[in-house]
């Protein structure tokens, strides 16, 4: 194993030890493990002699100044969901301390490295990803996003904020703090999250970009009536319209795959909801969730419209109703072609193989690629899972990973020294 790989993983493991219980990793956002886990980032940071700093988004940041003033970011992210894994997000920021470890050692860098542990990724405490990215990026309205936002225990978003010393009204001045950082470009490390690496058994992979997202409600709406006494021919059975709708949505995923990982898409109906919802009710009302993904934007949208069509045929088919609800939508976010070359270099020169796929899971990534120029590298997750604590990557594939990762930051940096 490199040398620089193993500090890595060191301090991941260090980390994991410090945060994770008998059911996973429990960095949730705004919360006090998520607090521990800052401060022993911070010492880190300290350690090397770089002082942290907070953006009005609470994003903390990591600073070697460079003979350049211009900046290559190295983001992700140290939140987790409740019982996560101990790699999900934390591999990309640790390998960002490890760039500035050795920039420290080496003095002055051709260009200023910062690395960026971004805010509430995952949104799993309030439901909004992102959010520390989406606020450097200037996307995010945070009183109209976050601020009807409330948790399982009754806390609204905007307490918890204030609990860690951010207000709406702060996280409004991260995009200007972060355009004031001169960023040429973002790099980010992550695991994949999913099963492609695996099962291809390939190490590292390309990200060629994450997907584009359609999430919205429907909801069906017939009419209840007892199951004894409804005749078949006569319900307007709310649920079988949507779940009619569910099969359809899989078979125009399946209709839209192509043979290769660049060209798969998902759909997928997470989230039911029947009303009266007993045993012995024909279901008057139905709700259900659609989130379809896809790399292609005009394949995106033909899904969309399809899913559109799906739905008025069950419900005439099934005497009812239905009316969709926007949920939120991302335009596929594609990465740099000029970064996407020293990824597919640097990948290539440790494993010998530049395999590339697209990220149907979001990243802080995503939010970077309208700003500069962006581009990421996956390590094979194994199982091909993540978002639990069983999530795992092989050494070896961390090994592959950091490397691949640490040449693509050198080429990048040669690239913006010119």
């Amino acid at each position: 194993m490199h040398p620089r790989s193993a500090r890595v993983i060191a301090d991941l493991r260090e980390l994991a030890a410090l945060t994770t219980d008998d059911r996973g990793a429990q960095r949730v956002a705004w919360g006090p493990v998520w607090r521990t886990t800052r401060s022993w980032f911070s010492r880190k940071l300290e350690e090397i002699g770089v002082r942290p700093e907070l953006d009005g988004a609470a994003n903390m940041w990591g600073t070697v100044p460079g003979r350049s003033s211009r900046s290559l970011v190295i983001g992700s992210h140290l939140d987790s969901v409740p019982g996560g894994g101990w790699l999900d997000g934390c591999l990309g920021v640790l390998a960002g301390l490890e760039v500035l470890r050795e920039a420290r050692a080496n003095g002055v860098p051709p260009l200023t490295l910062r690395v960026v542990d971004w805010a509430d990724e995952e949104g799993a405490r309030f439901g909004r990803s992102l959010a520390g990215s989406s606020a450097s990026a200037g996307t995010l309205d945070p009183d109209a996003e976050l601020g009807h936002l409330v948790d399982r225990g009754g806390v609204r978003c905007g307490d918890a904020l204030a609990e860690n010393g951010v207000s709406f009204d702060t996280m409004r001045t991260a995009a200007a703090y972060f355009r004031g950082l001169n960023p040429a470009a973002y790099l980010e490390l992550h695991i994949e999250q999913g099963p492609v690496l695996e099962e291809i058994q390939e190490p590292v992979g390309v990200v060629l970009g994450t997907m584009g997202v359609e999430r919205h409600m429907l909801r069906f709406v017939g009419q209840a009536a007892h199951s004894g006494a409804a005749p078949i021919h006569l319900r307007k059975d709310a649920f079988l319209a949507a779940a009619e709708f569910a099969l359809a949505c899989r078979d125009i995923s399946v209709r839209h795959s192509g043979p290769t990982p660049k060209s798969r898409v998902v759909a997928t109906c997470g989230v039911v909801k029947v009303e009266p919802n007993f045993v012995t009710a024909v279901p008057g009302a139905a709700e259900i969730s659609i989130d379809m993904r896809a790399l292609d934007a005009r394949v995106l949208a033909a899904m969309y419209a399809e899913a559109r069509e799906a739905s008025e045929v069950a419900a005439k088919r099934h005497l009812v109703e239905v009316k969709w609800t926007r949920v939120w939508d991302i335009p596929p976010r594609l990465m740099d072609e000029t970064l996407l070359g020293f990824v597919r270099d640097s990948v290539r020169e440790v494993t010998g193989r530049a395999p590339e796929l697209p990220s149907g899971p979001l990243h802080d990534a995503a939010e970077m690629v309208p700003l500069v120029p962006t581009a990421m590298i996956f390590a094979q997750s194994s199982p091909g899972v993540s978002h639990t604590k069983i999530e795992d990557t092989p050494e070896p594939a961390l090994d592959a990973s950091i490397q691949a990762f640490l040449r693509t930051v050198d080429r990048t940096i040669t690239h913006f020294e010119g």
